[in-house]
């Protein structure tokens, strides 16, 4: 009997003690009373690692979102990155156009082609070229020699003394050019001769390669080779050549058209 009443009290001391903790206040926290005593509250490894977790986790989400735009964003076409240029403007006009007269234009079947001359000088042809440009639709000027020369020479004009013509001599002497003399009197006197030539093209190359040294050298005919300055006009239905050649009081003759320059 003693042994059952134990049980009996063993049994309820614990119902009383399991009934007593499950309904027992739990104790306030101090942990205001550590902060207010400026002691920093212990905290455990997970406790602090918990919240660096929750704000790092979030995070990636964002940033792979973003890498998500970048790589689906098209980048910039060509026509907006950089502004279209601008059009060109229209060419402007030459300040000065040839003469329509002389263009090398083909001419038209009903064109007429007259050659005036010859004139006595270039001054001259140049006086009814002009008359003639406006009335025209090609106008050429040529020379023409009445005779053919003996011959060419190369020739450097009078010096105004024989000093210069001296010194101008040994210049020419010391840039490698050997034939030539001074002209000791007549009409020539202090001209520099520098060779005569049985064609025109050897006399001027001769003369051309003195000019690009330096010197003012001539090519000239020899003998009582004479030219004359002929005007080649080629004109419409509507031009008079009766009426052209009173007015600049020179004689014509007819000039097939395809000879004109």
């Amino acid at each position: 009997m003693l042994v059952r009443a134990l049980l009996v009290l063993l049994l309820m001391l614990n119902l009383g003690v399991t009934a007593w903790w499950g309904l027992r206040t739990p104790p306030a926290s101090s942990a205001p009373a550590a902060s207010q005593l400026g002691v920093a509250r212990l905290q455990l490894l997970a406790e602090r690692d918990a919240p660096a977790r929750s704000v790092a986790e979030p995070a990636a989400p964002n940033a792979s979102a973003a890498a998500l735009r970048d790589a689906t964003t098209p980048p910039p076409s060509a026509a907006t990155a950089t502004p279209p240029p601008a059009p060109a403007p229209p060419p402007v006009a030459a300040a000065t156009e040839a003469p329509a007269a002389e263009t090398s234009a083909p001419l038209a079947k009903t064109t007429r082609c007259y050659s005036f001359g010859p004139f006595e000088n270039a001054d001259m042809a140049s006086s009814a070229r002009r008359y003639l440009q406006p009335l025209a639709q090609r106008i050429a000027m040529r020379e023409q020699r009445t005779a053919p020369a003996r011959g060419w020479r190369v020739v450097l004009p009078p010096q105004p003394s024989r000093e210069q013509a001296q010194a101008l001599a040994q210049r020419i002497a010391a840039a490698g050019f050997n034939d030539y003399f001074v002209v000791a009197d007549g009409a020539e006197a202090n001209a520099i001769a520098l060779g005569r030539y049985r064609t025109e093209d050897a006399a001027r190359k001769r003369a051309q390669s003195l000019n690009a040294a330096g010197f003012a050298a001539q090519a000239e005919p020899l003998g009582d080779a004479r030219a004359s300055t002929w005007l080649d006009v080629a004109a419409g239905e509507g031009f008079d050549p009766d009426a052209a050649q009173a007015a600049i009081a020179i004689q014509r003759r007819s000039l097939d058209c395809a000879k004109m320059r």
